[in-house]
Protein backbone atom coordinates (compact mmCIF):
# COMPACT_ATOMS: atom_id res chain seq x y z
CA UNK A 1 0.00 0.00 0.00
CA UNK A 2 1.19 3.59 -0.68
CA UNK A 3 2.50 5.55 2.37
CA UNK A 4 -0.52 8.07 3.33
CA UNK A 5 0.64 11.84 4.49
CA UNK A 6 -2.69 11.22 6.95
CA UNK A 7 -4.80 8.32 7.95
CA UNK A 8 -8.52 7.92 7.94
CA UNK A 9 -10.50 9.87 10.37
CA UNK A 10 -13.78 8.54 11.64
CA UNK A 11 -16.76 11.23 11.69
CA UNK A 12 -20.41 11.50 12.07
CA UNK A 13 -22.88 13.37 9.90
CA UNK A 14 -26.69 13.70 10.69
CA UNK A 15 -28.99 13.43 7.74
CA UNK A 16 -31.87 16.31 7.47
CA UNK A 17 -34.36 13.69 9.09
CA UNK A 18 -31.46 13.93 12.08
CA UNK A 19 -30.41 10.11 11.89
CA UNK A 20 -26.61 10.18 12.72
CA UNK A 21 -24.52 8.68 10.12
CA UNK A 22 -21.18 7.14 10.69
CA UNK A 23 -18.02 6.96 8.30
CA UNK A 24 -14.49 7.86 7.15
CA UNK A 25 -12.47 10.23 5.88
CA UNK A 26 -9.42 10.63 4.07
CA UNK A 27 -8.14 14.23 3.81
CA UNK A 28 -5.36 15.95 3.03
CA UNK A 29 -3.31 17.92 5.25
CA UNK A 30 -3.54 21.10 3.26
CA UNK A 31 -6.67 22.17 1.80
CA UNK A 32 -7.03 22.90 -1.97
CA UNK A 33 -10.27 23.99 -3.63
CA UNK A 34 -8.85 22.12 -7.42
CA UNK A 35 -8.63 19.00 -5.04
CA UNK A 36 -11.20 16.58 -6.07
CA UNK A 37 -13.44 14.91 -3.40
CA UNK A 38 -14.56 11.28 -3.64
CA UNK A 39 -17.77 10.16 -1.77
CA UNK A 40 -17.83 6.17 -2.17
CA UNK A 41 -21.33 4.88 -1.91
CA UNK A 42 -21.50 1.29 -0.75
CA UNK A 43 -23.25 -1.90 -2.41
CA UNK A 44 -26.30 -2.81 -0.21
CA UNK A 45 -25.90 -4.26 2.85
CA UNK A 46 -22.26 -3.97 2.49
CA UNK A 47 -19.60 -2.19 5.29
CA UNK A 48 -17.82 0.79 4.06
CA UNK A 49 -14.74 -0.35 5.89
CA UNK A 50 -14.86 -3.14 2.81
CA UNK A 51 -13.76 0.10 0.46
CA UNK A 52 -10.73 1.17 2.74
CA UNK A 53 -8.05 0.56 0.30
CA UNK A 54 -9.70 1.47 -2.66
CA UNK A 55 -9.89 5.04 -0.75
CA UNK A 56 -6.00 4.65 0.47
CA UNK A 57 -5.33 4.58 -3.39
CA UNK A 58 -7.51 7.37 -4.60
CA UNK A 59 -6.14 9.76 -1.30
CA UNK A 60 -2.78 8.76 -2.77
CA UNK A 61 -3.27 9.91 -5.98
CA UNK A 62 -4.60 13.51 -4.55
CA UNK A 63 -7.77 12.66 -3.91
CA UNK A 64 -10.14 13.67 -0.56
CA UNK A 65 -12.27 10.81 0.20
CA UNK A 66 -15.71 9.97 2.28
CA UNK A 67 -16.43 6.77 3.18
CA UNK A 68 -19.66 5.74 5.28
CA UNK A 69 -22.56 3.38 6.26
CA UNK A 70 -25.74 3.67 5.22
CA UNK A 71 -28.57 3.88 8.22
CA UNK A 72 -28.79 0.63 9.31
CA UNK A 73 -25.81 -0.95 8.48
CA UNK A 74 -21.88 -0.76 10.11
CA UNK A 75 -21.27 2.64 11.44
CA UNK A 76 -25.02 3.42 10.83
CA UNK A 77 -26.21 0.82 13.21
CA UNK A 78 -28.82 1.35 15.66
CA UNK A 79 -29.12 -1.16 18.82
CA UNK A 80 -31.62 -3.25 17.25
CA UNK A 81 -32.93 -3.57 13.88
CA UNK A 82 -36.48 -5.06 14.41
CA UNK A 83 -39.00 -2.28 13.34
CA UNK A 84 -36.31 0.23 12.15
CA UNK A 85 -37.20 2.06 9.63
CA UNK A 86 -34.87 2.63 6.35
CA UNK A 87 -35.16 2.24 2.57
CA UNK A 88 -33.50 2.10 -0.46
CA UNK A 89 -34.46 5.72 -0.78
CA UNK A 90 -33.98 6.72 2.66
CA UNK A 91 -29.89 5.58 1.42
CA UNK A 92 -30.20 8.10 -1.17
CA UNK A 93 -32.01 11.04 -0.17
CA UNK A 94 -31.10 11.19 3.02
CA UNK A 95 -27.93 9.42 3.50
CA UNK A 96 -26.24 9.67 0.38
CA UNK A 97 -27.58 13.58 0.15
CA UNK A 98 -25.85 13.85 3.88
CA UNK A 99 -22.62 13.32 1.95
CA UNK A 100 -23.43 15.76 -0.11
CA UNK A 101 -23.96 18.33 2.19
CA UNK A 102 -21.06 17.66 4.12
CA UNK A 103 -19.17 18.46 1.20
CA UNK A 104 -20.53 21.63 0.83
CA UNK A 105 -19.90 22.43 4.47
CA UNK A 106 -16.30 20.40 5.01
CA UNK A 107 -15.04 20.42 1.60
CA UNK A 108 -16.34 24.00 0.65
CA UNK A 109 -15.40 24.92 -3.19
CA UNK A 110 -14.30 21.26 -4.12
CA UNK A 111 -15.57 19.23 -7.27
CA UNK A 112 -17.25 16.52 -5.89
CA UNK A 113 -16.54 12.96 -7.33
CA UNK A 114 -18.47 9.73 -7.23
CA UNK A 115 -17.34 5.97 -6.67
CA UNK A 116 -20.85 3.57 -6.17
CA UNK A 117 -20.75 0.16 -6.13
CA UNK A 118 -24.08 -2.01 -6.92
CA UNK A 119 -27.02 0.08 -5.24
CA UNK A 120 -24.20 2.72 -4.63
CA UNK A 121 -24.42 3.76 -8.08
CA UNK A 122 -28.12 4.30 -7.69
CA UNK A 123 -28.04 6.02 -4.72
CA UNK A 124 -26.67 9.01 -6.75
CA UNK A 125 -29.93 9.43 -8.73
CA UNK A 126 -31.80 9.75 -5.51
CA UNK A 127 -30.09 12.69 -3.61
CA UNK A 128 -31.89 16.02 -4.54
CA UNK A 129 -28.31 17.89 -4.89
CA UNK A 130 -27.17 15.26 -7.35
CA UNK A 131 -26.90 17.81 -9.65
CA UNK A 132 -23.30 18.75 -7.57
CA UNK A 133 -21.72 15.28 -8.47
CA UNK A 134 -19.18 16.39 -11.03
CA UNK A 135 -18.30 12.75 -12.67
CA UNK A 136 -19.43 9.20 -11.32
CA UNK A 137 -17.85 6.01 -11.41
CA UNK A 138 -20.31 3.00 -11.20
CA UNK A 139 -18.98 -0.88 -10.62
CA UNK A 140 -21.72 -3.34 -10.93
CA UNK A 141 -24.67 -0.95 -10.54
CA UNK A 142 -28.46 -1.68 -10.75
CA UNK A 143 -31.43 -2.07 -8.48
CA UNK A 144 -31.97 -5.71 -8.56
CA UNK A 145 -35.12 -6.76 -10.95
CA UNK A 146 -34.75 -10.49 -11.53
CA UNK A 147 -35.25 -10.61 -14.90
CA UNK A 148 -31.72 -8.74 -15.52
CA UNK A 149 -29.70 -11.32 -13.45
CA UNK A 150 -27.64 -13.65 -15.57
CA UNK A 151 -29.81 -16.56 -17.14
CA UNK A 152 -27.24 -18.94 -15.68
CA UNK A 153 -28.12 -17.96 -11.69
CA UNK A 154 -31.26 -15.97 -12.68
CA UNK A 155 -33.39 -18.92 -10.59
CA UNK A 156 -30.74 -19.79 -7.89
CA UNK A 157 -30.54 -15.80 -7.02
CA UNK A 158 -34.38 -15.50 -7.52
CA UNK A 159 -35.07 -18.12 -4.73
CA UNK A 160 -32.66 -16.58 -2.44
CA UNK A 161 -32.95 -12.94 -2.55
CA UNK A 162 -36.74 -12.53 -3.98
CA UNK A 163 -38.24 -15.44 -1.70
CA UNK A 164 -35.86 -16.59 1.23
CA UNK A 165 -34.48 -13.07 2.03
CA UNK A 166 -38.29 -11.80 2.37
CA UNK A 167 -39.40 -14.81 4.17
CA UNK A 168 -36.69 -14.81 6.58
CA UNK A 169 -37.51 -10.98 7.11
CA UNK A 170 -41.06 -11.32 7.82
CA UNK A 171 -39.86 -14.08 10.61
CA UNK A 172 -37.21 -11.68 12.00
CA UNK A 173 -38.46 -8.50 11.50
CA UNK A 174 -35.33 -7.66 9.52
CA UNK A 175 -32.88 -9.65 7.59
CA UNK A 176 -30.28 -11.52 9.56
CA UNK A 177 -27.99 -11.37 7.01
CA UNK A 178 -24.45 -11.81 8.77
CA UNK A 179 -25.64 -14.71 10.83
CA UNK A 180 -26.34 -16.84 7.22
CA UNK A 181 -22.85 -15.13 5.70
CA UNK A 182 -24.76 -13.06 3.57
CA UNK A 183 -24.00 -9.49 3.29
CA UNK A 184 -24.86 -7.66 6.78
CA UNK A 185 -28.05 -7.36 8.10
CA UNK A 186 -30.43 -5.53 6.58
CA UNK A 187 -33.42 -3.41 7.36
CA UNK A 188 -37.12 -4.70 6.45
CA UNK A 189 -37.58 -1.39 4.48
CA UNK A 190 -34.76 -1.83 2.58
CA UNK A 191 -35.22 -5.48 1.75
CA UNK A 192 -39.08 -4.63 0.40
CA UNK A 193 -37.66 -2.30 -1.96
CA UNK A 194 -34.81 -4.90 -3.21
CA UNK A 195 -37.41 -8.12 -2.98
CA UNK A 196 -39.97 -5.85 -5.14
CA UNK A 197 -40.50 -7.85 -9.08
CA UNK A 198 -41.11 -4.42 -10.89
CA UNK A 199 -38.45 -3.17 -13.50
CA UNK A 200 -39.62 -0.11 -12.54
CA UNK A 201 -37.69 1.41 -9.45
CA UNK A 202 -40.76 4.00 -8.74
CA UNK A 203 -42.95 0.75 -8.30
CA UNK A 204 -40.62 -0.43 -5.66
CA UNK A 205 -42.20 0.60 -1.88
CA UNK A 206 -40.20 3.61 -1.16
CA UNK A 207 -39.91 4.55 -5.07
CA UNK A 208 -43.78 5.33 -5.30
CA UNK A 209 -43.53 7.98 -2.23
CA UNK A 210 -41.24 9.83 -4.26
CA UNK A 211 -43.42 12.19 -6.80
CA UNK A 212 -40.31 12.56 -8.89
CA UNK A 213 -37.41 10.83 -9.40
CA UNK A 214 -33.97 13.22 -9.38
CA UNK A 215 -32.61 11.34 -11.54
CA UNK A 216 -32.70 14.33 -14.24
CA UNK A 217 -30.85 16.58 -12.03
CA UNK A 218 -27.70 14.52 -12.71
CA UNK A 219 -25.57 15.91 -15.05
CA UNK A 220 -22.28 14.03 -13.82
CA UNK A 221 -20.09 12.46 -16.74
CA UNK A 222 -20.61 8.91 -15.97
CA UNK A 223 -18.80 5.80 -16.30
CA UNK A 224 -20.89 2.42 -15.52
CA UNK A 225 -18.15 -0.87 -15.36
CA UNK A 226 -19.59 -3.59 -15.69
CA UNK A 227 -18.41 -7.17 -15.54
CA UNK A 228 -19.03 -10.26 -17.81
CA UNK A 229 -18.90 -12.49 -14.87
CA UNK A 230 -21.47 -10.59 -12.21
CA UNK A 231 -24.81 -12.34 -12.17
CA UNK A 232 -26.19 -8.76 -10.66
CA UNK A 233 -24.42 -6.12 -12.94
CA UNK A 234 -25.74 -7.50 -16.19
CA UNK A 235 -25.61 -5.66 -19.47
CA UNK A 236 -29.74 -5.18 -19.34
CA UNK A 237 -29.69 -4.26 -15.29
CA UNK A 238 -26.94 -1.63 -16.25
CA UNK A 239 -28.66 -0.03 -19.16
CA UNK A 240 -31.99 -0.14 -17.15
CA UNK A 241 -30.07 2.25 -14.56
CA UNK A 242 -28.33 4.31 -17.34
CA UNK A 243 -31.67 4.87 -18.50
CA UNK A 244 -32.79 6.88 -16.01
CA UNK A 245 -29.94 9.38 -16.62
CA UNK A 246 -31.21 11.14 -19.55
CA UNK A 247 -29.14 14.52 -19.04
CA UNK A 248 -25.80 12.90 -18.16
CA UNK A 249 -23.08 11.93 -20.21
CA UNK A 250 -23.13 8.09 -19.94
CA UNK A 251 -20.35 5.55 -21.06
CA UNK A 252 -20.88 1.63 -20.24
CA UNK A 253 -17.46 -0.39 -20.31
CA UNK A 254 -18.31 -3.94 -20.28
CA UNK A 255 -14.89 -5.96 -18.75
CA UNK A 256 -14.07 -9.79 -18.84
CA UNK A 257 -12.19 -11.22 -16.75
CA UNK A 258 -9.79 -12.39 -19.56
CA UNK A 259 -9.43 -8.94 -20.90
CA UNK A 260 -7.12 -8.88 -17.51
CA UNK A 261 -5.46 -12.06 -17.11
CA UNK A 262 -7.65 -13.13 -14.48
CA UNK A 263 -10.49 -16.14 -14.26
CA UNK A 264 -13.00 -13.95 -12.29
CA UNK A 265 -14.03 -10.32 -10.66
CA UNK A 266 -17.73 -11.26 -10.33
CA UNK A 267 -19.67 -9.03 -8.57
CA UNK A 268 -17.22 -7.35 -5.28
CA UNK A 269 -13.99 -8.35 -6.33
CA UNK A 270 -13.15 -5.19 -8.63
CA UNK A 271 -12.34 -3.57 -4.78
CA UNK A 272 -10.03 -5.98 -3.69
CA UNK A 273 -6.56 -4.78 -3.43
CA UNK A 274 -5.65 -7.32 -5.95
CA UNK A 275 -6.36 -4.87 -8.96
CA UNK A 276 -4.73 -2.10 -8.24
CA UNK A 277 -2.96 -2.25 -11.04
CA UNK A 278 -5.07 -4.24 -13.65
CA UNK A 279 -9.00 -2.26 -12.93
CA UNK A 280 -8.39 1.11 -10.41
CA UNK A 281 -6.93 3.17 -13.30
CA UNK A 282 -9.75 2.88 -15.14
CA UNK A 283 -11.66 4.59 -12.53
CA UNK A 284 -8.67 6.89 -11.26
CA UNK A 285 -8.45 7.99 -14.85
CA UNK A 286 -12.37 8.64 -15.26
CA UNK A 287 -12.62 10.69 -11.58
CA UNK A 288 -9.02 12.56 -12.98
CA UNK A 289 -9.73 13.64 -16.23
CA UNK A 290 -13.59 12.02 -17.29
CA UNK A 291 -12.35 9.78 -19.88
CA UNK A 292 -11.03 6.17 -20.58
CA UNK A 293 -7.07 5.65 -21.07
CA UNK A 294 -6.10 4.46 -24.68
CA UNK A 295 -5.64 0.84 -23.66
CA UNK A 296 -8.47 0.36 -21.26
CA UNK A 297 -9.40 -3.46 -20.81
CA UNK A 298 -13.11 -4.65 -22.44
CA UNK A 299 -14.99 -3.06 -24.94
CA UNK A 300 -17.93 -0.08 -24.24
CA UNK A 301 -21.10 -1.16 -24.67
CA UNK A 302 -22.71 2.21 -25.10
Amino acid sequence: MSSLTQPASAFRQPAADGYSLGGFQWRHAQPDPQRPLVIINAATSVRCRYYSRFADYLFAQGFDVLTYDYRGIGESRPASLRGFSASWSDWGRLDFEAMLQRAAEQFAGQPVDVVGHSFGGWAVGLAPSAERVRRVVMVGAQFAYWRDYAAQQRWQLFGKWHVLMPLLTRVYGYFPGKRLGWLEDTPAGVVDDWSTRTPRFEHRPSGRSLASLPFAQVRAATLAISLTDDPFGTVAATERLLGYLTHAERLHLRVAPGDISVDEIGHFAFFHDRFREALWPIALRWLGQGQLGAEVPGQIIS
